[in-house]
């Protein structure tokens, strides 16, 4: 039997499946014929189907050494290297392939999912496109292209390919799940959660099916169905983590810590190394104040996955709330350096910088960074179209030109009614801390009390789980609305549809904050008050409220807004509560002063502890009471504390509490010692509140003047020292003269409920005569 002969029968006995016998008769004519282009390439496939991927590899490569121009043997190899997954290789193969024959859509294909497996995206796409245009309607073309151009996030793309793969074969469930995922990248969940409800239905075993409707469902707020269609897919597949980490995102959302964080540990026990199922839980225990564990993970998160920026930006976050500040805001340089795009990690960074910063210049320098880089090009835009538009409305002849821009921003800065001066202004507060929120403590005063004849009162909210205060400040405005789950570019629509004259952010850079909102230019006059008394850095940001001890006249360079100076305090207080009552001063039956500083941890840095120290020195019997959690935290302030002198048994160490055990806690502290250069702020009027005196140590930033600014409001502005040393002569002459003390600690809550400081009528109103000055001024400038 001749060479041919031979192929031809190894071919049939191959086809009929006879593959011993094929094998038996290829190796007979390449002992024949060693080169043999065709035998190569069958023997090769036949090893491929056996799975024989390294013998397979030799042959077909061999094969299409010897016959380059037959576009069979590159697709033959490219279908082995990628089962070896050399897919860069196997692209490159298919490439020769269609050079030889361009038409063969079978090998487009092929070429797009070699490219989609080695993470080239678009080249992908332009694969699967090419596919398409010899067949529209390919349903695994138009699926695959769809993943593909979900990945580029060109979600709305991604949908319509999906949405036609899906129409083509509505009874493929991979088809319904990825359009449903496609849906959901869109943020169209409501489409999203009816096309997987019908999926689940009609494949009540698939897992997958029920764990992607639970995302939908999630989206949609509907969180207790979505938690429902987790369990669901756990309890089809027990080893789903995808699905138990899902669970824990949503009991988070549900208050349900102890169920996230057991959900969140059984996805970790699935995949050890699995790094958003390491972040996600390292982020609730930080929330859970368990900061050594939520360090430990997140460190562990990042060995598995060193360049993910989110990994050393929640880092950051859990050094600042252990006290480790310059470590924080190493974190928060090196998730920068790897995403420098993030918004939110910049603002974690400038607001960590206002508690290290003795001086105001590198605050101000990082959020005009945070400004140019993220909020410029923004505002430019708004105030662009804004301009456009009052000219369109000022110049009739003008309005065919000004039309696309007018409509791009159809409410922007209209105002038909801002000619009329004393008309009721329209007030915006932007807030996710409308909540159990030290934030409510000053909120309520002002609420409680503006004139609703000549302010209409709206809140946005971002709370994320709204509460009993959450209730009762909703039922101090006019308008109340929850935007969470509203993108700013949307929040933006709905205040310019609102008609706000004044938006006030009361967040800033801290967390969940909205600046991107405010750099969309949606009210024209927009302030920033209450978060702290710094700076945003917002071209967008009109004015900043302030008082003249925070912020004497040579200080207005320190602000990329204007100041305007209420007449007396930034603050005013409401404790919520007349209990406890402050108590009897410690130290006449102790026989020793006790010193606290109940301030987040945070602001205890080396200045401050280098602060106390010659006042602890020069009473050398006195004891220390500071906030701090268990573990690690209490031993490094130790440490730093035995390196100044001091020993460990003076220092007390109490935990973080609810409110009213936090207060109570005051009952046992005699003298109050601020911290610098971040001065406590609520705190400290919670101090003064429970009968404990603070002595404050001025500094050169305004959130390091208001000891200054709140003990002035109470005739004790002597408590207040512009000096170190002025500082410990204060401290132990307070500590030296106990009657004073126990006169201070009866009569300190009356002197609060006196002063400015807790009258939220007489607040509301310099609030309000600000507004007023703040809408001439804009009306003067845009007349």
């Amino acid at each position: 039997m001749d060479t041919e002969q031979l192929l031809h029968t190894a071919t049939e006995r191959h086809r009929a499946g006879d593959l011993p016998e094929a094998r038996r008769l290829y190796g007979e004519v390449l002992r024949e014929s060693p080169g043999h282009a065709t035998a190569l390439f069958r023997s090769g496939l036949l090893e491929l189907a056996e799975r024989r991927t390294d013998a397979a590899l030799v042959l077909i490569a061999r094969a299409a050494e010897q016959a380059p121009h037959e576009a069979r043997h590159h697709i033959g190899l490219g279908q082995v290297l990628q089962a070896l997954a050399r897919h860069e290789a196997a692209a490159a193969a298919y490439r020769r392939a269609l050079q030889l024959d361009p038409t063969d859509s079978d090998t487009h294909f092929a070429l797009g999912v070699a490219l989609q497996s080695s993470g080239d995206e678009s080249g992908a796409a332009a694969a699967y496109e090419a596919v398409l245009v010899a067949d529209p309607a390919r349903a695994d073309a138009l699926n695959n292209l769809g993943i593909a151009l979900l990945a580029l996030g060109r979600h709305g793309e991604a949908v319509a390919r999906h949405r036609a793969a899906f129409d083509l074969r509505p009874s493929a469930p991979g088809y319904a799940v990825n359009l449903g995922i496609a849906l959901c990248a869109a943020r169209d969940f409501a489409a999203a959660e009816q096309v997987l409800r019908e999926l689940s239905a009609r494949e009540p075993e698939d897992a997958t099916a029920h764990f992607n409707h639970g995302i939908a469902l999630h989206g949609l707020g509907r969180l207790r169905e979505a938690q429902s269609c987790y369990a669901r897919a756990l309890a089809l597949r027990a080893d789903y983590a995808d699905a138990l980490n899902n669970l824990g995102n949503v009991c988070k959302e549900l208050g349900e810590f102890s169920e996230a964080v057991a959900a969140y540990e059984a996805a970790i026990g699935l995949r050890p190394e699995w790094p958003l199922a390491l972040n996600n839980a390292g982020c609730l225990l930080r929330s859970l104040g368990r900061l050594d564990e939520a360090e430990a993970l997140l460190e562990r998160a990042i060995q598995a996955s060193p360049g993910s920026a989110t990994l050393h930006d929640n880092l950051g976050s859990v050094r600042k709330d252990a006290g480790d500040l310059d470590g924080a805001i190493v974190s928060f340089r090196r998730a920068l350096a790897l995403e420098p795009d993030n918004a939110v990690t910049h603002s974690n960074l400038v607001y960590a910088l206002s508690f290290q910063a003795a001086e105001p210049e590198p605050i101000l320098a990082e959020a005009r960074r945070w400004n140019d880089r993220f909020a410029a090009a923004l505002t430019r835009a708004a105030l662009t179209r804004a301009a456009v538009s009052r000219a369109a409305a000022r110049t009739p002849a003008a309005q065919a030109d000004a039309a696309e821009a007018a409509h791009a921003s159809a409410h922007a800065h209209a105002h038909a009614h801002a000619q009329d001066p004393g008309r009721r202004l329209k007030i915006g507060y932007v807030s996710a801390d409308f909540r159990d929120h030290c934030q409510s403590l000053f909120m309520l005063p002002l609420l409680s009390h503006h004139d609703r004849s000549r302010f209409e009162i709206h809140a946005y909210s971002s709370v994320e789980r709204p509460d009993f205060l959450t209730e009762r400040i909703a039922g101090l405005v006019s308008v109340w609305r929850d935007v969470r789950r509203t993108d700013d570019d949307a929040l933006a629509d709905i205040v310019r549809r609102d008609g706000i004259d004044i938006l006030v952010d009361l967040t800033m850079h801290m967390a969940h904050g909205r600046p991107l909102v405010f750099a969309r230019k949606p009210a024209p006059c927009q302030v920033a008050w209450l978060a702290y008394p710094g700076t945003t850095g917002l071209d967008a940001l009109d004015w900043r409220l302030s008082d003249p001890r925070l912020d004497p006249q040579d200080y207005d360079a320190h602000y990329s807004e204007r100041t305007l100076r209420l007449p007396d305090s930034f603050w005013c207080y409401d404790a919520l509560s007349a209990e406890p009552e402050p108590g009897s001063l410690p130290a006449a039956s102790r026989g020793y002063v006790t010193f606290g500083c109940l301030n987040n941890p945070c602001k205890l840095t080396d200045a401050s502890l280098q602060l106390w120290s010659p006042v602890l020195s020069a009473l050398p019997d006195s004891r220390l009471v500071l906030l701090a959690r268990e573990g690690s935290q209490r031993a490094r302030l130790t440490g730093r504390f035995a390196a100044l002198g001091v020993e460990a048994e003076r220092l007390q160490y109490l935990p973080f509490q609810p409110r009213d055990a936090y207060l109570k806690a005051y009952r046992d502290i005699d003298i109050g010692l601020d911290t610098i250069p971040y001065n406590g702020h609520t705190t400290s009027l919670d101090s003064l509140w429970m009968g404990v005196p603070v002595v404050s140590r001025i500094g050169r930033t305004c959130v390091g003047r208001a000891g200054l600014s709140q003990l002035h409001q109470i005739g004790l502005a002597g408590l207040a020292a512009d000096s170190d040393a002025g500082f410990t002569a204060a401290a132990v002459a307070l500590a030296h003269d106990l009657p004073r003390l126990a006169d201070l600690r009866r009569g300190l809550r009356q002197r609060l409920e006196a002063s400015p400081l807790m009258d939220g009528a007489r607040f509301a109103r310099h609030v309000e005569a600000a507004y007023r000055t703040m809408w001439r001024e804009y009306r003067f400038r845009s007349s």
